[in-house]
């Protein structure tokens, strides 16, 4: 009766490792396997910018125009023991003509902790919200939405621990919580020696009629920072307070239960910061300072139809709005540009369809109509990417 939340509560609770436990006869020992991306972009504005009202995080730049490798994943995983799993992502990426390897995600997982209780300490992507600990090559666009390009510099992850509970109930009922070293935006800075972080999350999921599951869920994330030195064209200087809370939805649907020809996925989140500190413009140059009271909200909801076997189809709206308060709005630097935001709504709409042969390998083209510069023309942006798969990878989350 419970087969479909059966398959939801597998694919999302820690506890049970389903997820990313290696079975003990694997003949490898950790296992491999190295995730190749790469893509093709196309602009008709190449002007990048910061998105107004926001103080813009590291890495959030476009991608290169033309041909580009993007980031690889090359992942080992394994069971340490009958307690312990281990898991490391490290990422393999091209910056200014250099090959730069960096540890993405290296943690523990518990496997035998009684009462639905799990626990994951090491570096990992945070579970607020429901897009943030997806990795990138299981993202349904080339892209994440806006709002987690201007509020999270596309993803949070950091050092910390992770405590979750699931609830021995016929409904989903997982409650989490986070401490972590608040190295990440937007977190950072200096002074990162303690626990400087801390996030809680909520889920709820359960059955939709005959094929059909849905989750909904609520997080919080609160961290500060000291110096946290940021932006594309102009850097600006943060310290002080900031706090982030998103409330996510998800519903998907097949016949049966079986999305091998058939599919449809609906998901939206609503993501809101509030940041109380002061910002210095320009640090290393003017250092024209403010006291900075910062609200900046955006959303996005999209609808993933899988029309036929291997085939799918995406269309994504997303918006990010501001309401900033400086009491020393510098005309000419990124203070006036912080405080002078609220008439502004950056958004785009993105499209895309892509066709994966198997398990292992997709293509995907994407169009996007960019208006995150509202002073400046639409930037009409072209994407072709491909994902493979070297070896066997765990699945994902619902």
């Amino acid at each position: 009766m419970h087969r479909y939340l059966t398959v939801l509560a597998g694919c999302v609770s820690l506890y049970t490792a389903a997820a990313h436990a290696a079975p003990a006869t694997n003949a490898f020992n950790p296992r491999i396997s190295l995730i190749l991306q790469g893509t093709y972009a196309d602009y008709s504005n190449t002007d990048e910018a910061d998105i107004p009202g926001t103080v813009m995080g590291p890495e959030t730049e476009f991608r290169p125009e033309g041909m580009s490798l993007a980031e690889s994943e090359l992942i080992l995983e394994s069971n340490i023991d009958h307690r312990f799993h281990g898991w490391t992502t490290l990422a393999l990426e091209n910056e200014d003509g250099e090959t730069v390897v960096a540890v993405e995600e290296a943690y523990i997982n518990t496997l035998a902790l009684p009462a639905g209780f799990a626990m994951k300490f090491g570096r990992f992507f945070s579970d607020i919200g429901y897009l943030n600990p997806v990795h990138t090559h299981a993202w349904d666009f080339v892209d994440n939405p806006l709002a987690y390009r201007a509020l999270l510099a596309n993803q949070y992850g950091d050092d910390g621990i992770q405590l979750r509970w699931v609830a021995p109930t016929p409904l989903l009922v997982e409650l989490g919580a986070e401490a972590l070293r608040g190295d990440g935006y937007p977190g950072g800075g200096e002074d990162r020696g303690n626990i400087n972080a801390w996030s809680a999350f909520a889920h709820v999921g359960g059955d939709a009629g005959v094929g059909g599951a849905w989750r909904v869920g609520l997080s919080h994330l609160r961290t500060d920072a000291v110096d946290r030195v940021t932006g594309e064209e102009v850097e600006t200087a943060f310290t002080g307070d900031s706090q982030l809370s998103i409330v996510d939805a998800v519903y998907k649907w097949a016949p049966q239960g079986n999305a091998t020809e058939r599919s449809v996925v609906i998901q939206a989140e609503y993501l809101h910061r509030d940041e109380s500190g002061s910002v210095t413009a320009d640090p290393e140059g003017s250092g024209d300072s403010s006291r900075y009271e910062g609200t900046q909200y955006g959303w996005y909801a999209q609808v993933i139809y899988g029309f036929m076997r291997n085939w799918r189809a995406g269309i994504r709206y997303g918006q990010v709005s501001s309401d900033n308060r400086l009491s020393n709005p510098v005309a000419g630097t990124s203070l006036e540009t912080l405080a002078n935001a609220a008439d502004d709504t950056p958004n785009r709409t993105s499209v895309m369809l892509d066709w994966s042969p198997s398990e292992f390998s997709r293509l995907r083209v994407q169009f996007n109509r960019d208006n995150s510069r509202p002073d400046e023309a639409s930037d009409n942006q072209i994407f072709v990417q491909y994902i493979f798969s070297l070896g066997s990878h765990p699945a994902h989350q619902f």
